[in-house]
């Protein structure tokens, strides 16, 4: 069995049951890396019946060619304006700057990145936190911006967030034959983008990883397997 990534635990208790979170670590994945074979390679034989596999939402985009570099990116004068009011944070740039939010505009559109901003620098005088991606929504929530601790070249790069997660959760499952979930998870929390589990499943799992097992920086394991513990 694999160890947990250093400063994680490997297993954890949710409501009276343990679970391993075992983290599978790959080399770095490329665009032009098909998802089939990365999993063909290093899930396949990881995995027994009743576990769940979780792959980061990272690596379906960058495999589905959801990934561009800083240099390549042009953002508009709106996506200046508007990254300037977005709340960083030590987890993440998330749209604070104009490459991240420029994509924020075209995953989500301009209309509803507008509404959301609007929204939420009217709350936020009250004090309440969080609107502005509870209604731009998962496509911009799902926006990785450039970090210096990740694995490189990703580390100079926007990756959005995967098309179509809940097939490629559904395809993965076929190819392993236990529950499949594509995943964004963080050090502040997360989210199941898709998955072949139910809602009662999908909110358990969210609590099993809130603490990001997999990390955020150079760990290299963007696959795990969450198993019941004996």
């Amino acid at each position: 069995m694999a160890d947990a990534n250093e400063g994680k635990a490997l297993e954890v208790e949710i409501d009276g049951a343990r679970y391993l979170r075992i983290p599978l670590r790959t080399r770095v994945i490329m665009p032009g890396d098909q998802l089939p074979e990365v999993v063909r390679e290093y899930a396949n034989d990881a995995v027994e019946d009743g576990d769940t596999l979780f792959i980061t939402e990272k690596i379906v985009a960058i495999m589905q060619g959801r990934s561009y570099m800083m240099s390549e990116i042009q953002p508009r004068p709106l996506a200046r304006f508007l990254s300037r009011y977005v709340t960083k944070t030590a987890y993440g740039i998330g749209l604070g700057i104009p490459e991240t939010m420029e994509f924020a505009l075209r995953e989500v559109g301009t209309p509803r990145i507008l509404f959301a901003s609007a929204v939420a620098a009217v709350t936020k005088l009250f004090g309440r936190r969080g609107d502005f991606y509870r209604i731009a929504g998962d496509k911009a929530r799902a926006i990785d911006g450039p970090t210096p601790n990740t694995i490189p070249p990703y580390n100079d790069a926007v990756v959005l967030g995967p098309e179509r997660p809940r097939e490629v959760a559904a395809e993965m499952k076929r190819l392993v034959g236990c529950d499949v979930a594509v995943v964004d998870i963080n050090d502040i929390g997360g989210n199941i983008l898709g998955s072949t589990l139910d809602k009662a499943a999908e909110r358990t799992l969210v609590r099993i990883l809130r603490d990001n097992p997999l990390g955020q920086g150079h760990q290299s394991t963007p696959l795990g397997i969450i198993r019941r513990a004996a």
